[in-house]
């Protein structure tokens, strides 16, 4: 039986144990210039220190327009190099791995930062306007702007990086037919939506080197759980080494419903990704694990590789060492709206509970 506490190896990078950091975006740690500050640096140390195997550091915007708001963390220039720096060797220097999620924001872009483009003309954000839609050339550029920001990564000393391919972001929008109607070779088939992310793998992969870890966080359903492994088939092919299975666009798929497990039908995704991809790539779950219990259940039962843990290790960094050695932790009070998401300046009652301590 597989423990929690088991290594796993990630392409050729050796993961301690079966816990995960996902990305979760610090709002209010940056400016304009996108750049790591010191709050970011401790922040991750903190969760590297308590145990954490591999941090996926939160979405990174590839360019300026690709920003959720002008104060999102990026990696479109050189000058941001050397505060990632300082991220890795502060996780490094703790046991942890560290992978960096790139992404581009598309059709939803913030209008303080860039216009809207995508694969098609779409309703935006505002539902009033139409975004662009993106040429072959704007294409090719865009993935040339993923390339360079996972060259940044490596510079900066990053195991590889994550692909940002679902909650309805610009990769999202490729491979959903909502939100792509191309005839080209960017859309219709399965093959074609995958296009435009399966090109940004081939190209990290000849830029970074076989080593490089490259990871996609992928929709489970879009619409139908079916089709997301149809396209998660296609990255591996391409040359993914790890998924991380969430939500996307779409969701017509009566199967995934609340059955009574002890994960949610969210983490079910995941679940059903391990069983389709085993021996393969490794897959992780998300969404719910809250709990030390569950996260030892979900790998203790072969039911995915890592646990990727986002509120319960914003909550207490703590968790990490709960799961492994039986320590005490403070739990995620799971509010309706989570009170360290933006704008709340990491309110979390779970988090002041802690410090309390």
């Amino acid at each position: 039986m597989v423990r929690i506490s088991d290594p796993i190896i990630i392409n050729k990078t050796v993961i301690k144990n079966r816990l995960t950091m996902a990305p979760t975006v610090k709002f209010d740690y940056t400016g304009p210039d996108g750049k790591v500050t010191e709050k970011h640096i401790e922040h991750y140390r903190e969760r590297a220190e308590h145990g954490c195997g591999l941090i996926c550091v939160e979405a990174t915007a590839v360019t300026p327009g690709g920003r959720f708001a002008k104060n999102h963390m990026g990696l479109w220039e050189d000058a941001q190099i050397e505060g990632h720096k300082a991220i890795t060797e502060a996780c490094h220097q703790n046991g942890a791995a560290v992978i960096i999620q790139i992404n581009h924001t598309g059709i939803t872009a913030n209008p303080d930062c860039g216009p809207a483009i995508g694969p098609s003309a779409v309703p935006t954000r505002d539902s009033a306007t139409l975004s662009k839609e993106m040429s072959i050339d704007e294409i090719h550029e865009m993935q040339d702007c993923f390339v360079s920001a996972a060259v940044r990564a490596k510079k900066a000393g990053y195991d590889g990086v994550q692909l940002h391919g679902c909650h309805g972001y610009l990769i999202n929008q490729f491979i959903a037919k909502k939100t792509n109607h191309r005839t080209d070779v960017y859309g219709g088939s399965v093959e074609n939506r995958a296009r435009f992310a399966v090109e940004i793998i081939e190209k990290v992969r000849e830029a970074c080197g076989e080593d490089f870890i490259i990871s996609v966080r992928t929709a489970g359903i879009e619409p139908d759980v079916a089709t997301a492994i149809a396209i998660a088939e296609e990255y591996v092919k391409a040359g993914c080494d790890y998924l991380q299975v969430s939500t996307g666009i779409e969701w017509d798929d009566p199967s995934v419903a609340e059955s009574g497990e002890k994960y949610n039908k969210f983490c079910s995704l995941g679940v059903r990704f391990h069983e389709h991809f085993r021996g393969r790539v490794p897959v992780s779950c998300v969404n719910g694990i809250l709990d030390v219990s569950l996260a030892r259940y979900l790998i203790e039962n072969d039911l995915a590789d890592t646990v990727d843990l986002g509120r319960a290790v914003l909550a207490d960094p703590a968790f990490c060492e709960a799961a492994l050695e039986d320590t005490p932790y403070v739990k995620c009070f799971d509010c309706p709206r989570c009170q360290y998401g933006p704008g709340m300046l990491h309110k979390c009652p779970a988090e002041m509970k802690r410090k309390s301590r």
